[in-house]
């Protein structure tokens, strides 16, 4: 049975990504490579596990969380249907199940914030996961700090999700160094994509809370 390690061992899936963070860096994006693609997949499939969700689930989520943004390497206008579109045929030549490949590429079609939806708990997972993913490491060589994007993950020092599953609680805790960003900015960019998290939250059936220096925002 195909699984994880078949996917991070594609060259087909592997040739996406480095393609997707090319075009991202062109256009002025902050790094959508191996390292968002492996940290995505680690947490989705770490908060079905925390939930209780059964092996095969959390593989799966990983498994979208790995492969989410391959379509940004087309175009990143509608990047999430493109990639869902590859991602089909790819699975499919891998030898993975049909009902999996319909899992997964749903949940992929579904991750980006204009056409957002928790559609099943492996989209949940991905949501929370992909929306999570703000650090330092993220901006790329030359920091531009008058860029809104850069000056917030810059400004970054930790960030952190936890899963309280006997609270049924889902907390991101970041610490954010206000000298560089002042906490509004990152409200300014990442509000709906912190609303994305609490409705994808909700569908796991658990309270969504972003705690900023210490202080519980939602």
């Amino acid at each position: 049975m195909p699984d994880f390690e078949t996917i991070r061992g594609s060259a087909e899936i592997a040739a996406c990504i480095r393609a997707s963070d090319s075009v991202m860096r062109e256009i002025g994006y902050t790094e959508h490579g191996l390292a968002h693609a492996g940290r995505t997949a680690e947490e989705a499939g770490k908060i079905l596990q925390a939930l209780d969700y059964d092996p095969r689930t959390c593989e799966l989520a990983r498994i979208a969380g790995y492969s989410h943004d391959i379509g940004n390497h087309i175009n990143r206008n509608d990047h999430a249907q493109s990639g869902a579109i590859l991602l089909y045929g790819i699975l499919l030549r891998l030898g993975f199940p049909f009902d999996e490949i319909t899992q997964v590429s749903s949940a992929v079609g579904h991750h980006d914030e204009r056409t957002a939806a928790a559609v099943s708990p492996i989209a949940a997972a991905l949501i929370l996961a992909d929306k999570s993913d703000v650090r330092r490491s993220r901006v790329r060589e030359g920091v531009h700090l008058d860029d809104i994007h850069d000056r917030v993950n810059y400004a970054v020092r930790r960030s952190v999700t936890t899963v309280e599953a006997e609270k049924r609680q889902i907390v991101l805790t970041l610490q954010i160094d206000t000298e560089i960003c002042p906490v509004m900015d990152y409200f300014e960019i990442f509000l709906d994509r912190m609303v994305l998290c609490r409705k994808s939250a909700d569908f796991l059936q658990c309270d969504f809370e972003l705690i900023i220096n210490d202080t519980r925002l939602l």
